[in-house]
């Protein structure tokens, strides 16, 4: 048998951290996705680059070019890589530990002061500069296990009826599992301080009071949209989406203020 490994391997590949949803595939197919897997760990393949041409693979290893488009479907199905329709293949995975420091780093802040200088009018401001990007970016680098993931939590939230507290903490876990899906660290570093922001007693209160029934049924056929052009990969109208969400919550969060 062909042995695909390759020096400098140091991460755990994510389908031998859960084996239980793994997809089923030939050995050679995950012996390429292994060493492919590999070469991104270990920084030959850095993230956000472009990865070589499935016949430049197909070389590389010797093997066809239909066993290496579905070690590709294999690696994207876990977030490793992103297809673009007539781009090419592009590197969407960073390491555990590159995550957990950006993230991390939101720490240093007090965020509980900023909460309490933070106007609506800035948080509008900050929210329709960075989550359009957001959207954008996720809309081209979500993997399929982050699309099941928003789906979940998309489907609890059109259960919803009239909890607008429940309303508004599924919808931040949605918001950020969006962010998360863009697999920058830098931009989940900046979207946890937000988000970390708009988790504090006063502006929660302030949300759970624009949230009647109506505004929840609103949001929830807006959410809706988003998710929709999220799994088309439909990037102008996702940021679309976004954009008018973020000024239908603006002008609500403007009104309920004290």
């Amino acid at each position: 048998m062909t042995d695909y490994s390759i020096e400098g391997l140091v991460e755990t590949p994510p389908w031998d951290r859960d084996i239980t949803t793994q997809p089923m595939v030939k050995q050679s197919v995950k012996s390429i996705a292994t060493s492919i897997f590999g070469r991104i760990s270990s920084g030959l393949y850095p993230f956000g680059t472009r990865m070589p041409a499935e016949r430049d693979l197909a070389e590389t290893f010797g093997e066809s070019r239909a066993t290496v488009r579905l070690a590709l479907d294999f690696l994207e199905t876990y977030g490793v890589v992103a297809r673009r329709p007539g781009s090419g293949t592009f590197v969407a995975y960073r390491s555990d530990t590159t995550r957990r420091a950006g993230t991390e780093s939101a720490g240093y802040l007090n965020v509980s002061a900023l909460a309490e200088t933070v106007s609506p009018f800035e948080m509008n401001v900050a929210e329709s500069i960075l989550e359009p990007e957001i959207v954008r970016l996720a809309t081209i680098y979500m993997s399929v296990r982050d699309l099941t993931q928003l789906g979940q939590q998309l489907a609890q939230l059109e259960a919803i009826v009239t909890d607008a507290a429940e309303f508004a903490e599924i919808e931040k876990q949605f918001m950020m599992t969006i962010c998360e899906g863009t697999h920058n660290s830098l931009i989940v570093a900046m979207y946890h301080i937000m988000h970390e922001v708009r988790r504090q007693p006063q502006w929660c209160a302030n949300k759970k009071r624009t949230l009647t029934p109506v505004r929840i049924r609103e949001a929830q056929r807006a959410l809706r949209s988003l998710y929709t052009a999220l799994e088309r990969r439909d990037v102008d109208t996702a940021v679309e989406c976004m954009r008018l969400y973020i000024s239908t919550t603006h002008e609500d969060m403007i009104y309920a203020s004290p």
